[in-house]
C-alpha cells in the first residue's frame, strides 16, 4: 500500500488559529476555540468552549465535563454530563441524554424522545434542594450506575473525527493547600459579618463561606471563581481571600 492511500484511511484534524488545548493541575483536558466544535469522540474534559460558535456532542458519544460554554447553542444527540452549561440556546435532539447541574441558557429545547436530569439555574438553588433533603443524600450509595456505557469507553474506529482525544479518569479528591484555605475563611468570615457587606455577589460569597466551614473541597474547587465573579466591586479582603484560593488550588 502507498504511502499517499494509507494515509487517506485516517481524518485529518483542523486546529483552528486561537484554539487553546491545555490540561490542568489534575490532569483534565480543556479546550477553547473560537469557532463552532463538533465533539465525535467520547472523552472526560475539564471545560469545552467555542467563544463565538456552537458546539455539537454527535450521535453514540459520551461527554463528561465540568464546564461547557458555547457563544451560540449547544446541540446534544449523544450523552452529557456537566456541572455547568452557558449557551444562547441548548437542544437536546432525538435520544439525546443530558445530565446537566447547571444550565444557562435563554432557549431550551427537548425533543420528544430526549431526556434532561437536572437543569437547575444557579447554584443557590442546587444547595437549596441539596439541603432539603440532606437526609435521603446521606442514604445514597457511592457509586450509581446511569445505565450507559462508561465515559471515554465507546469507539468507533469507522467514524470520521474532528477532535479526537483520549478519554481522562476524573479525579474523585481535590488536592488543596490547607492553610491559603484557613486564612481564605477567616477574611470571608470578615467580610461576611461587616453590615454592609450587601448586594451583587454576597450570597454567593455567603455560599462559598458555608462550603469552606464544611470543608467541602469539591463544592469549594467549583465554585469559588463563580462567587467572586458576582461581586462588582472588591474589598481589599475579598481580594485577599481569591489570592489565597487561587494559590489553594493552583
Amino acid at each position: 500500500m502507498s504511502a499517499a492511500a494509507d494515509q487517506a484511511n485516517f481524518p485529518t484534524m483542523i486546529i483552528p488559529r486561537g484554539t487553546e488545548i491545555r490540561v490542568n493541575t489534575h490532569g483534565q483536558l480543556s479546550i477553547k476555540t473560537p469557532g463552532n466544535l463538533v465533539i465525535q469522540n467520547s472523552g472526560i474534559y475539564s471545560e469545552i468552549e467555542s467563544t463565538n460558535g456552537s458546539i455539537r456532542i454527535e450521535e453514540n458519544v459520551t461527554v463528561e465535563a465540568v464546564s461547557i460554554r458555547a457563544g451560540q447553542a449547544c446541540f446534544i444527540q449523544g450523552t452529557l454530563t456537566a456541572w455547568r452549561v452557558h449557551a444562547k440556546r441548548i437542544a437536546l435532539e432525538d435520544r439525546a441524554r443530558a445530565f446537566i447541574m447547571l444550565q444557562e441558557s435563554e432557549h431550551l429545547e427537548l425533543a420528544k424522545t430526549a431526556r434532561l436530569v437536572g437543569n437547575f439555574s444557579n447554584e443557590k438553588e442546587l444547595f437549596f434542594m441539596m439541603g432539603k433533603f440532606s437526609s435521603q443524600l446521606k442514604e445514597l450509595p457511592g457509586s450509581v450506575d446511569m445505565g450507559g456505557t462508561q465515559p471515554g469507553l465507546v469507539r468507533d474506529p469507522d467514524r470520521p473525527t474532528t477532535m479526537k482525544i483520549p478519554a481522562m479518569t476524573m479525579p474523585s479528591t481535590v488536592n488543596a493547600d490547607e492553610e491559603q484555605l484557613r486564612q481564605a475563611q477567616l477574611l470571608l468570615e470578615r467580610e461576611v459579618a461587616r453590615a454592609d457587606f450587601t448586594g451583587p455577589g454576597s450570597d454567593a460569597i455567603r455560599e462559598l463561606l458555608f462550603g469552606l466551614r464544611e470543608k467541602n473541597l469539591q463544592r469549594v474547587s467549583l465554585i469559588w471563581r463563580d462567587a467572586f465573579a458576582e461581586v462588582r466591586t472588591r474589598s481589599a479582603g475579598l481580594q485577599q481571600a481569591y489570592e489565597h484560593l487561587e494559590q489553594a488550588f493552583k
